[in-house]
């Protein structure tokens, strides 16, 4: 006999407002405590010193986590000038001092340097392995952390704010891989000053923002009254730039059976118009209820995962 499963069953997605100083993985934790769910992951972690946007799928929501992977990000930062850290955070050991504070007029002139597809080195406080072993630990034991540049895409930045002569703030919209640490660093080395980051937030992931998202406080409250589900977002809530393909009963019971399904011409023209560029996958719905996720191929929909939700 198979074991039953702690908890309960529970599917969707929580848009987390997480709070400063509370790692990615201590708020899944949480929130999969507080719906007793049996099932939790997130997607995109979120630093302790960021507060912010922090997706937290429940259930079969983890099924679509992947394709929040590539999804857009939206972060508003703040840059001190005058002092460096060895994490380009306010936390950090102070390794450099500068009487240089750059003005608005030059950060502006600097950031388009720093749009479009460009090379970053990640700070040696990340979470990337060395040897099998976490940079940031590295790091941390005094060891020199040499990490070679990705490429990263920054669709846009602006400054959005200057509260006085010591700070700029600065909203990024992103593609995947893009530390803002990184971009802070370098763009304080183009500008001849020393700085870090003192505020971080994420204010979108996709279709997650600060539009739908939901405090702590105010989950722990919902479930408290027995009214949890106000919380949750739907689990198709992630795949909102994916073509959904309307399926019948019929064609639903072939899906779950793991079996693919033949469509009709008119189907495959408008789910090819429809597709990103370089991408099969689309989503089938039966009514309101997503079925399954898979690929378009030679004018059949091949499930590649099945959602079992009613």
């Amino acid at each position: 006999m198979s074991r039953r499963k702690k908890g309960q069953i529970v599917n969707g997605w929580v848009c987390l407002d997480k709070p400063y100083e509370m790692g990615s993985t201590e708020a899944v934790s949480k929130i999969r405590r507080l719906f007793d769910a049996q099932k939790a992951g997130h997607a995109g972690t979120l630093d302790p010193l960021a507060s912010g946007i922090l997706p937290i799928a429940l259930g079969e929501a983890t099924k679509t986590v992947p394709f929040m992977m590539e999804a857009e990000k939206v972060y508003r930062f703040t840059i001190c000038w005058g002092v460096s850290t060895d994490s380009i955070d306010r936390e950090g050991e102070i390794i450099a001092r500068s009487d240089v504070r750059p003005s608005v007029e030059a950060v502006k002139a600097a950031l388009p340097a720093f749009v479009g597809e460009i090379d970053q080195v990640p700070p040696a406080f990340s979470a990337i392995k060395v040897d099998g072993r976490r940079a940031y630990d590295l790091a941390r034991e005094g060891e020199t952390v040499e990490l070679a540049a990705r490429k990263v895409m920054i669709h846009e930045a602006a400054v959005t704010d200057a509260p006085d002569v010591d700070h700029v703030e600065i909203t990024i919209r992103t593609g995947k891989g893009v530390y803002v640490r990184s971009l802070a660093r370098d763009l304080a080395a183009a500008l001849g000053a020393e700085g870090h980051v003192s505020a971080l937030r994420r204010e979108r992931v996709g279709p997650f923002s600060v539009d739908n998202a939901v405090t702590l406080d105010f989950l722990t409250e919902i479930v408290h009254r027995d009214a949890a589900s106000e919380g949750l977002l739907p689990v198709a809530t992630a795949l909102d730039d994916i073509p959904d393909l309307a399926v019948t009963d019929q064609d639903a019971f072939s899906l779950r059976q793991g079996r693919p399904i033949v469509l009709i011409p008119r189907q495959v023209e408008t789910l090819k118009a429809r597709l990103k560029p370089g991408s099969r996958t689309v989503s089938a719905f039966q009514g309101q209820t997503l079925v399954a996720l898979g690929q378009l191929r030679a004018g059949r929909f091949e499930p590649d995962r099945v959602f079992n939700l009613s």
